[in-house]
């Protein structure tokens, strides 16, 4: 069990300085963006609606908890929502309209011009997830798509994509210091 622990970080420290390398200045820009999109976003009276699947959709509860309560520091309430915290629109929309259109659904009904949309899909494919995505953009929405793969649909209709290619748990803690370096930008801002 050391050995598989050990080569467990290893590959943690790896995947994490692949990031720093292979991403440079791109992944920094994106980053950077993301932050300021949200940041106008808000200053306009605009919100911030999440989404993903398994994994994602807590990390999508997590962002949306970072924003509205807070991050590191004291300061006033952001709002942000994770659309996969809801069990009764999520069974409903499901039941009666399909899996596919669980993110979509609330998107029709909540998103406005100007608002972001994060969406978080380590494949970016999921159908609900591109769907919702979609419908957003239509809407005005700025799209911020987080992806395990480049070239997926979801980096297609996103203005802006942080890639974090590796296995899904690799892309998951990358995206992870993604999330917390957009959520301290955001926050140094409105303190």
């Amino acid at each position: 069990m050391n050995e598989s622990i050990r080569k467990h970080i290893i590959e943690v420290i790896e995947t994490h300085q692949r990031m720093v390398v292979e991403l440079r200045e791109s992944g920094i820009e994106i980053l950077a963006a993301a932050a300021e999109a949200i940041i106008t976003s808000f200053n306009q009276g605009g919100s911030v609606y999440l989404c993903g699947n398994g994994g994602s959709a807590a990390d999508a509860q997590h962002v949306a908890s970072e924003l509205v309560g807070r991050f590191e520091r004291q300061r006033r309430a952001l709002p942000a929502i994770a659309l996969t915290t809801d069990t009764s629109v999520i069974t409903s929309i499901a039941n009666d309209f399909g899996y596919e259109n669980v993110f979509a659904k609330q998107v029709e009904a909540l998103v406005k011009e100007g608002d972001i949309f994060w969406a978080i899909s380590t494949s970016g494919t999921s159908a609900n997830v591109v769907e919702a995505a979609q419908l957003a953009k239509e809407k005005g929405a700025f799209v911020v798509a987080f992806t395990g793969n480049t070239n997926s649909k979801l980096e297609q209709i996103a203005d802006i994509c942080f890639c974090a290619e590796g296995s899904t748990a690799r892309s998951q803690e990358i995206h992870q210091l993604g999330f917390h370096i957009i959520c301290k930008l955001v926050e140094q801002n409105f303190c």
